[in-house]
């Protein structure tokens, strides 16, 4: 499991050690603890998720310059890994897996704005036939950044569909809002089901030059996580969703991570 910890001012708290968190897995404290460690270096694999919709077309190019700047600062050559899709009413992959930012730069200008909004079905399709098949050699935090107004209106999956394969393919989904309009806006309240069930964050800039911010608070997220690995007590290969809790031993301490897990079926 990873996790990230912050404080009550929501600083990111770096300097954790084991006992500082419980672990409760289904309820139950776990058989036993294998590793707990600041997960600073683990490789990434990371999807960029664009709505190439007609909604978002004024405000289109500052994104993608946003997005160009964020995988510059965070791809890291033969170490880390990127791809890039833009979607309207289907997925485009413009730039598959590569640790390149430059052909990830180039995959973010050739995207164009659309039609319609399915923006589930491009989740689903990101966690499903790429993250989950992706080949890595050892450990790996997997994330996706979607970048839309939240508004869908093309989808053949539902939003706790995409919500089930992100966790399935154990995904953490940070979502950036495209929406200025400074009110509260339905699809921001989407936008924030999908990553608070994933273990993201959900970025509500209200205006145009707060979406570079967004992207450099992720960032900075991914190089201040923790994590846990432990063996569950009473683990049954049924295929049933297990809920987890980590819960900070400190007051005034917030711990995000993803809700639960499927258990293997096998």
């Amino acid at each position: 499991m990873v996790f990230t910890v912050t404080d009550k001012h929501g600083r990111y708290v770096k300097d954790l050690k084991r006992d500082d968190v419980k672990v409760l897995d289904d309820g139950k404290p776990p058989e036993e603890i294998r590793s707990f460690h600041a997960e600073t270096n683990l490789p990434l694999q990371v999807g960029l998720l664009v709505d190439a919709s007609n909604s978002v077309r004024d405000r289109f190019k500052f994104e993608q310059e946003a997005a160009t700047e964020f995988l510059n600062q965070t791809i890291r050559l033969k170490y880390d890994q990127a791809f890039v899709v833009g979607f309207d009413v289907t997925p485009e992959v413009t730039q598959d897996f590569t640790d390149s930012t430059e052909k990830l730069s180039i995959g973010v200008r050739a995207l164009r704005p659309g039609g319609g909004t399915a923006m589930y079905d491009a989740l689903y399709f990101a966690c499903r036939d790429k993250l989950m098949k992706a080949q890595h050699d050892g450990p790996v935090r997997r994330a996706v950044i979607l970048l839309s107004d939240g508004d869908d209106n093309q989808s053949h999956v539902s939003r706790e569909e995409a919500i089930e394969m992100a966790q399935r393919a154990e995904v953490i989904v940070y979502t950036i809002s495209t929406n200025m309009s400074g009110t509260g806006h339905q699809g921001d309240k989407v936008l924030g089901r999908i990553a608070d069930a994933t273990g993201g964050r959900a970025y509500v800039p209200f205006q145009i030059n707060e979406v570079a911010n967004a992207f450099a608070a992720i960032q900075e997220e991914l190089r201040s996580q923790y994590a846990i690995s432990y063996k569950p007590a009473q683990l049954l290969a049924n295929g049933r969703y297990r809920a987890i809790e980590i819960l900070p031993q400190h007051k005034g301490l917030r711990v995000r991570s993803r809700h639960g897990y499927y258990s293997p079926t096998q």
